[in-house]
């Protein structure tokens, strides 16, 4: 069994290496892209036998590929995402990586660098005792799943491109060590509503965007209404449909001519995220007043699986949690047939990430690289 001051260290020399994405970006962020901490963990992944391969998800943003070949003709892949949230509004220094009172402390601590240090420190382990893997393995170090999941179809298209046959695919994400076989998708857009700037001393001269946002977010809101109500096909749930932002106007004396309104639509397992953009695109030109454009920021299917897998009973076998479908997205929505199974699992809670103090107990890093000791069959 690997130190656990080994998975400790790695993971703080992880914490300490900014990789907040540029959409979260700000004055507190040091590094405001993945390619600090993608060069580095290509340096790693060498010095550790891997081969290594970069693929730019973005300009300057890149998945990096690690591949240990083993003993048999069996293929496993690890999916953890290197990028984070924002660290603006923080409490201390979020990149310190300090061990304090049986925790690692600093953004990207429990989403989702640990499972990265747990790979590592195993990885560093092997090679110091002169072992090769039986299964061969590939580790992503993915870029930009926080904002778009963008990653995730990258490093799908370089898996087929390669011809690799991956027999189970790791999604790497905090949820306790429970195996999670399924979650919804999402479909982001933002409407723009066009208006007509006036005094607003008269304002009858003018076309009040913010008036004409009125009841179209009315209308959006007994959407979710209707849509929260159908029986759900999975256990994931039923969809939803938030108005998450809204902006607009120029000054006090101005009617404003335009209105933004952003909306979260989370799609369900059967439901394809472009048809509900464009659905929701014709119901919004129906009932606002005024003309409109809608922009898709994001868009991502659900993810599902059967509960029922060999290896999602195995996992749950290992870290005595339940399989269990999940609130949030992942790069799991990129891989529907790119592996016999899939899974979404990592050590610690979901309710510690994207916080003002981010922490992960050092205990949930000791069961993970157990679980990952037996999944990767090391002896």
């Amino acid at each position: 069994m690997v130190e656990t001051s080994r998975v400790v260290e790695w993971l703080q020399r992880l914490v300490r290496i900014p990789s907040v994405g540029p959409a979260n970006a700000g004055p507190r962020s040091g590094a405001i892209d993945e390619s600090r901490i993608a060069a580095q963990v290509a340096t790693w992944f060498k010095a550790l036998g891997g081969e290594v391969e970069c693929e730019d998800v973005y300009p300057g943003r890149p998945n990096t590929y690690g591949v240990w070949r083993g003993q048999t003709d069996r293929w496993i892949a690890v999916d953890i995402h290197v990028d984070t949230v924002g660290v603006e509004t923080m409490i201390g220094d979020p990149f310190d990586g300090r061990l304090d009172n049986g925790r690692v402390y600093g953004r990207g601590s429990v989403d989702s660098k640990a499972s990265l240090g747990v790979a590592l420190a195993l990885l560093e382990d092997m090679q110091r005792r002169g072992e090769l893997l039986k299964p061969n393995l590939v580790v992503c170090a993915s870029s930009d799943e926080e904002t778009g999941c963008g990653g995730g179809p990258i490093f799908a298209r370089w898996v087929r491109r390669r011809g690799l046959k991956l027999d189970q695919l790791l999604v790497a994400e905090p949820t306790m060590c429970a195996p999670i076989y399924g979650h919804k998708g999402a479909s982001n857009v933002i409407f723009e509503i066009q208006g007509q700037a006036a005094h607003s001393s008269s304002p009858h001269l003018g076309k009040n965007a913010i008036i004409a946002a009125a009841p179209l977010i009315t209308a959006l809101a007994a959407e979710h209404e209707r849509v929260s109500q159908l029986k759900p096909s999975t256990d994931v749930g039923a969809p939803t449909l938030a108005v998450v932002m809204i902006s607009g106007g120029q000054a006090l004396n101005v009617v404003p001519d335009k209105c933004r309104i952003s909306v979260n639509r989370r799609v369900v397992p059967g439901e394809d995220p472009a048809m509900i953009s464009a659905a929701l695109e014709v119901y919004a030109r129906q009932l606002c007043p005024l003309p409109l454009t809608m922009t898709i920021v994001h868009e991502l299917r659900a993810f599902y699986q059967s509960p029922d897998t060999p290896w999602i009973r195995q996992l749950s076998g290992w870290s005595g949690m339940a399989a269990a479908t999940a609130p949030f997205g992942t790069n799991a929505s990129a891989y529907s047939g790119l592996a016999r199974e899939v899974a979404i699992f990592g050590p610690g809670s979901i309710d510690q990430a994207h916080r003002d103090i981010e922490w992960i107990d050092v205990a949930e890093l000791e069961k993970v690289a157990g679980i990952y000791t037996r999944w990767l069959d090391i002896d």
